[in-house]
C-alpha cells in the first residue's frame, strides 16, 4: 500500500519493458471491478486489452483535434524548447492533445474523481539520469499524479506517482525537507509506477473507465457504445444487460 491507495492483486511479475513496475491507478467499475478506497493500484495485466491500431495520435475516437488554441500552442512551444535542450522531444500525440480544441480538456470533462490537466516544466526523473518527467494530469486532493517520462533514447510512456515531483525537485533544490529520500533509489522506483505505452493509450484507457462508471452509476448499460460493452466485458460477472 502507498499512501492508504491499496495495490489490488499485485503481482511481483508484473512489471512493464520499461523498466518499472506496472500498475493501473483507477477508481471502481460498480460491481466489475471493486475498489476500497477513492482509487486503487490494479495490475496492468489484468486489463482488457485495447486495439493498438487505433492510437495513430488523430484522437479519431475522441472526433479529432478540432482547430489549434493558440495559448496551449505557447504553452506546448515553451515546454518543447525547454525539453530541446536536454535533447528531449515531446511525442506528437501528446502535441496534439494539448492544443487541439477537441481534446485538451477532455479528461477533466469526463473524470469521476475531479481530476484536472496541471502540465509542468521537465522535472528530472527520481531514478534515471537523462530522463524527465511532465507532469499532465493530477488529482483535486493530489492523491495521484500522472506524468509523461521522456528517456534520452526518444521512449516517451506514460508513468504515475502518489508523489508531486515538481514539489520534490523544489523542495531539493531549496533545501527542505521532501517527503521521500531522493538518495534512496529503493524508495524511489517504489513510488512511480508506468501505466501506459503512449499518452493516447492512457487517455483513451481513462476516458472509457470513466464514462463506464457513469454509466453504471445511474446512466443506461444498455445504450453504452459496443467498445465500453466489449470493455465491462472483460470482468465476468455479473452479465451486461443485452
Amino acid at each position: 500500500m502507498i499512501k492508504g491507495i491499496p495495490v489490488f492483486g499485485e503481482s511481483e511479475s508484473d512489471v512493464s519493458s520499461a523498466g518499472f513496475d506496472s500498475a493501473w491507478c483507477a477508481t471502481d467499475l460498480g460491481e466489475y471491478r471493486a475498489c476500497r478506497y477513492t482509487y486503487e493500484y490494479y495490475p496492468y495485466a489484468s486489463l482488457p486489452p485495447l486495439d493498438s491500431a487505433e492510437f495513430t495520435g488523430a484522437f479519431q475516437w475522441l472526433g479529432g483535434s478540432g482547430e489549434l488554441v493558440p495559448e496551449q500552442v505557447t504553452k506546448l512551444n515553451g515546454l518543447a524548447a525547454s525539453l530541446a535542450t536536454r535533447n528531449l522531444t515531446l511525442p506528437h500525440d501528446f502535441v496534439t492533445f494539448q492544443t487541439g480544441s477537441n481534446l485538451y480538456l477532455s479528461l477533466d470533462e469526463v473524470s469521476v474523481t475531479s481530476c484536472w490537466t496541471d502540465l509542468s516544466d521537465p522535472l528530472p526523473s527520481p531514478v534515471e539520469p537523462g530522463a524527465f518527467l511532465v507532469r499532465f494530469l493530477r488529482d483535486q486532493q493530489d492523491c495521484v499524479f500522472w506524468y509523461l517520462c521522456l528517456r534520452p533514447s526518444g521512449e516517451a510512456f506514460v508513468v504515475f506517482s502518489h508523489l508531486d515531483y515538481e514539489y520534490e525537485h523544489e523542495a531539493r533544490r531549496d533545501g527542505e525537507e521532501t517527503k521521500t529520500n531522493p538518495d534512496d533509489k529503493e524508495e524511489q522506483w517504489a513510488s512511480i509506477f508506468w501505466c501506459a505505452p503512449s499518452f493516447e493509450e492512457f487517455a483513451h484507457r481513462f476516458w472509457i473507465e470513466n464514462r463506464l462508471w457513469c454509466a453504471l452509476n445511474g446512466g443506461d448499460l444498455s445504450e453504452l457504445d459496443p467498445e465500453l460493452r466489449d470493455y465491462l466485458r472483460h470482468y465476468a460477472e455479473p452479465e451486461i444487460p443485452a
